[in-house]
């Protein structure tokens, strides 16, 4: 984007770290929850409920992290691939598209969302979460 146009807003979390987090509380740290629960019964192991309260305490908290990234995500320029910025004059309507610059070739992307800025005609832009 040009410095002098739009600043991007970034997500809390990159792709990466999100995923990551997200295999871990929505697999990982409830099937250790699980398993060590079953095991402490079999096997009589201490404190099982100290162990998977905590897990679950832990859980719950990274849930939280996840939420506040999704937000921060949908809210941040991100998701787009880039702007679209609208100028309407009494003669004509210009379209200028504007490209992120992680934007990976977009021939070769599935769907594409831009967001559209027509702040130049008076409108206020519509950006869907």
């Amino acid at each position: 984007m040009p410095e002098s146009s739009h600043a991007l807003k970034k997500p809390l979390l990159g792709d990466s770290a999100y995923n990551r987090l997200k295999q871990s509380t929505t697999v990982l740290l409830p099937a250790a929850g699980a398993l060590y629960f079953a095991l402490a019964q079999i096997w009589h192991l201490p404190k099982a409920e100290e162990v998977v309260g905590s897990l679950a305490a832990l859980n719950t908290f990274l849930g939280v992290v996840l939420g506040v990234s999704t937000r921060s995500y949908n809210r941040s320029d991100t998701k787009y691939a880039g702007i679209i910025e609208v100028e309407e004059t009494p003669d004509v309507k210009n379209l200028k598209i504007t490209l992120n610059e992680a934007t990976p070739a977009l021939e070769n992307q599935p769907e594409v969302l831009f967001r559209v800025d027509s702040s130049s005609t008076g409108e206020t832009p519509i950006i869907q979460p």
